[in-house]
Parts: C-alpha cells; sequence; structure tokens
C-alpha cells in the first residue's frame, strides 16, 4: 500500500464510528438545524476529538451552514478545512512528505539529538526502532543510545532492532544511570560523524516524581554533551489510549521540553480523533504516526492526509 493507503487503513477504525454516527445525518435538501449540529457534536466527542477541538468545528457549521439547507458536499468540505487548520497550528510549517526529517529541527552543525520518552507500556521502544529506520532508509546515519537501562528486555531489544537497520548503538548494563547512556551517545555520534543521535528512555508514570526528574537530568545532560541538544524532544503517545493517554503525558512535556509526538497503534483504535485533541491541548504537533505492526509501518504525519483519510467515508 502506499502511504495514504495505509494511513486510510490505519484510521478505518475511527472512520466507521464517526460515519455511523454521522452517516444518515447531512441529508441534501434537509434543514441543518442544532438538533443536527448537536448529534454531529456527539460524534465528533466519541472519536476523541475533545470538546475544544469538536466545539469549532460546530461553530463554524453552525456560522456558515446554521438554518439553511444542507449541501453534503459544502458541509465536508468545511468541516475538512477546519480539522486541517486545527491541526496546522498557528504559524506550523506544512512538512515535506518525501523528506523523513522535515519535522525536525535539524542541528547546524554535528549530529541532531533525539530524545524519546513516554508512559509505560505505550511502545516507545519500537517506535524508536521504527524512527531509526525510517531515517536510516532516508540516507542519515543513525546512532541508538538505549537509555532505557530500567527493563533490560529494552536494551536486548533495542539492539535487536540496530542490527536489522543496520545503525550503531550505545548500551550499558542494566541499571547502569540512563544519564550517562545518553551522554555516551551523544559522544558516539560526534566521532562517527553520525546524522541522526536517538536516545531511548525508560518509560514511566508522570506521578513518579524521581523518575521524572530523572528525566529532566538526562535532557540537562544532554545539553552538556551538545550543547543546543536536544535539538528535539519527542514524546510517544498510544493512540489507543484517546483522551487518558493525552492528560498522562502533559508531565512530560514539563519534564523533557517535548517539541513533537509521536503517535503510535492508530491502527488499533477507533479514537484517532485524539490527534487534533493533542494539537489543541497541548499545544506541539504529531510528527510521525505509527499505522501498523511491520517495521516501515511508521510515516511523517500530514494533517491534509491525516483529514482526508479521516473523512474520506463519512
Amino acid at each position: 500500500m502506499g502511504l495514504f493507503d495505509k494511513l486510510k487503513s490505519a484510521l478505518r477504525k475511527t472512520t466507521n464510528l464517526l460515519r455511523t454516527d454521522v452517516r444518515d445525518l447531512f441529508k441534501a435538501g434537509e434543514i441543518l438545524d442544532e438538533e443536527k449540529l448537536e448529534e454531529f457534536h456527539r460524534g465528533l466527542i466519541t472519536s476523541d476529538m475533545g470538546v475544544v477541538a469538536a466545539g469549532e468545528v460546530i461553530d463554524e457549521l453552525r456560522q456558515q451552514f446554521g438554518g439553511r439547507t444542507i449541501i453534503p458536499a459544502e458541509i465536508w468540505a468545511l468541516v475538512k478545512s477546519n480539522l486541517k487548520s486545527q491541526l496546522k497550528g498557528d504559524g506550523d510549517v506544512t512538512w515535506d512528505v518525501n523528506d523523513a526529517c522535515s519535522p525536525l529541527k535539524l542541528a547546524s552543525d554535528g549530529p541532531t539529538v533525539i530524545l524519546v520518552c513516554g508512559v509505560n507500556g505505550v511502545g516507545k521502544t519500537t517506535s524508536i526502532a521504527k524512527l531509526a529506520n525510517y531515517l536510516t532508509k532516508a540516507g542519515k546515519k543513525v546512532v541508538l543510545a538505549a537509555g532505557d537501562t530500567f527493563r533490560a528486555a529494552a536494551i536486548e531489544q533495542l539492539t535487536m532492532w540496530s542490527q536489522r537497520i543496520g545503525c550503531t548503538i550505545v548500551t550499558k548494563e542494566h541499571g547502569a544511570d540512563p544519564a550517562s547512556v545518553a551522554f555516551e551517545g551523544c559522544q558516539k555520534g560526534v566521532e562517527l560523524g553520525a546524522d541522526i543521535v536517538l536516545i531511548d528512555t525508560a518509560g514511566r508514570l508522570q506521578t513518579q516524581q524521581n523518575l521524572m526528574q530523572e528525566l529532566t537530568k538526562i535532557h540537562r545532560v544532554i545539553g552538556k554533551a551538545i550543547p543546543g541538544a536536544p535539538h528535539e524532544s519527542l514524546l510517544v503517545l498510544d493512540a489507543t489510549t484517546g483522551q487518558n493517554g493525552l492528560s498522562q503525558a502533559s508531565k512530560f512535556s514539563e519534564a523533557a521540553h517535548c517539541t513533537g509526538i509521536v503517535l503510535a497503534k492508530l491502527d488499533g483504535t477507533a479514537k484517532g480523533g485524539v490527534v487534533v485533541a493533542i494539537r489543541k491541548q497541548m499545544g506541539i504537533p504529531v510528527k510521525y504516526v505509527g499505522v501498523g505492526e511491520q517495521m516501515d509501518d511508521l510515516q511523517l504525519f500530514s494533517p491534509d492526509d491525516f483529514v482526508e483519510a479521516l473523512i474520506a467515508e463519512a
């Protein structure tokens, strides 16, 4: 499948849910009244789009078409336009879907360092491997740093993936100081003339204050290894948890100064509308999305493609 087809397939559960809720709602020739608007609002909320984002769609529909005869094509065109605008945010650059690095703030000199964090069980280590594979296939020289020293299996898992991908990995023994792994990963990136250094961290809950402080320490140590780093701090979220994952993750943005989201498991959820909620509530963009279980099933996030795929069959 092509990139758009993979995205459309990943969003099928959300699209089907939305289509079921609004299938008979906007019929040509009928009047767009408050009852129809309220029902559509409920449908958007069911997709975990969030009250604020859904409310903006409804407000514009009411303003433009409320009390008027329904022309379905015009209704859906406005819905798509509104959602695309919300996802792009103010002043966001539209990324080049053919350039794997276009969402990233690249270092002007030396390796670009990317710190990756997230709560337990979101698919963080797998997402890092997918991102390393994605960037390597785009011709970038990647170094991995296995900073999740709390879970021994994470080190083994990332090492296995590095061998498959063909990139260098920096590891230490189970229980080692993760900040030292991050520091050595940065050094190795400089030594090898790498383009990208990807640093894994242990999964943690936002309520574990000592671990959140550790994350802040890792961020600080990276800056000592390479001034100005990390250039990106990506938070991995599990799309299947919807709004719950979003509320859990807010503290991560404070501790790690998150610059973007990697949304994992988009193919496993009917709550794909959470992408819009993330943009509205956290104020940071989704940069990459996981659209399947295979290594190649990670792609750059395109607001335009996302909305077209989401509303394709509604």
